[in-house]
């Protein structure tokens, strides 16, 4: 017989639905996402790292889990919430249900909650710490473990490989070092897709060893938490500035920006879904982009910089894209890779693969 659980957050709120999963308490960073498809890849998304996840889409559970679509070897968050629970899967692929791999790998989830009041509560209010926890606990008890329970800095730790490791494809015609911050495994296959060798290295690479590997371009990748918890990340990009072209993603692209001086800081609910309009400040084009971060750069922190605005969000205009004055550093915030999620911005790698072209030219003198 399943138990029934109840979510306390740190304003006094309390949300009951049923236990599914794994049992066991879990404090962390209570957020949603708006994507209708996916639950797999965010379950394996590093950055997702402590934090409970609420799905605004209500029927999860549907399609199974299938071995091939998992995005790390991780299952990220600390809890996941949701409406309805779909025990039967209707997919030739799976291999194991949503329950099956959240028992598995020890991640508490909830089913019948009221999802739509909790994203509600999310939004108005912010993101905030949570305590997932069984519906006999006294509230008293639960407040005091929030109070006494802090949010970790060390989750890009946590999330990035050990030790470096390697990604090649047929054909090559680039090798990229990609520094690993908690990166998904859609982004190498995109790269191996654009015919780039990969070389992963782990967070704290420096950037005499990133050089020493003989790069055409090196990219930063997406990762979980606060931007200025990574400092190692930063002190290579500084080490890097003109040597190879650099693209950064989501944690990258914060990182890129204080490398240079700029300002970072914590949006009030963060952006994750499939579904936020971009548009591209020089073109006008918008496209529909797939996101998951907390942070973002601070716009009038980057004068003085050498970075330029690119990208703006059509929801809260916040700052989706930068690059610098020769064009051979660029991000973005959101994941062009999208998997799953709209290919919108896949020329964003093609525009990678032109600037480590570029390098190669002019540092043999072809340009």
């Amino acid at each position: 017989m399943r138990k029934r659980r109840k979510l306390i957050l740190e304003d006094g709120s309390v949300f009951y639905g049923t236990g599914f999963g794994a049992p066991g308490d879990a404090v962390c960073e209570i957020v949603f996402n708006t994507s209708m498809t996916g639950y797999q890849e965010i379950l394996s998304d590093p950055s997702y790292t402590d934090q409970a996840v609420v799905m605004s889409y209500p029927l999860i559970g549907n399609y199974g889990i299938t071995d091939e679509d998992f995005e790390s070897k991780m299952i990220a968050p600390s809890a996941l919430i949701i409406r309805d629970l779909n025990e039967n899967p209707s997919n030739f692929r799976f291999t194991r249900t949503l329950e099956e791999l959240l028992a598995e790998n020890g991640v508490p989830g909830m089913y019948g909650v009221d999802t739509r009041k909790l994203v509600r509560s999310i939004r108005d209010l912010g993101s905030r710490k949570v305590l997932v926890t069984d519906d006999d606990t006294p509230l008293t008890e639960g407040m005091r473990n929030l109070r006494e329970t802090g949010l970790s800095h060390d989750a890009v730790r946590r999330c990035s490989c050990s030790r470096k490791w390697y990604s090649r494809t047929s054909n090559p015609r680039f090798h990229v070092v990609a520094v690993d911050c908690g990166m998904k495994m859609g982004i190498i296959k995109k790269l191996n897709e654009y015919k780039c060798n990969v070389t992963t290295v782990p967070y704290h690479t420096s950037g005499e060893e990133i050089m020493s590997l003989a790069p055409d371009g090196v990219f930063v990748s997406n990762g979980p938490g606060d931007p200025e918890d990574v400092p190692e990340v930063i002190a290579a990009l500084r080490t890097i500035r003109g040597k190879v072209p650099v693209f950064g993603i989501c944690l990258g692209h914060q990182l890129i920006a204080l490398s240079r001086g700029a300002k970072t800081y914590k949006l009030k609910f963060g952006h994750r879904g499939g579904n936020h309009p971009v548009m591209d400040v020089r073109t006008g084009k918008i496209e529909i982009t797939s996101q998951n971060h907390s942070y973002a750069v601070r716009a009038e922190s980057l004068a003085g910089t050498g970075l330029a605005v690119t990208h703006v969000n059509l929801l809260d205009r916040t700052v989706e894209g930068l690059e610098d004055k020769d064009g051979l550093v660029f991000s973005v915030q959101y994941h062009p890779e999208s998997a799953p999620g709209p290919q919108d911005s896949t020329y964003l790698f093609e525009r990678f693969t032109e600037n480590m072209a570029r390098g190669k030219n002019r540092r043999t003198g072809n340009a």
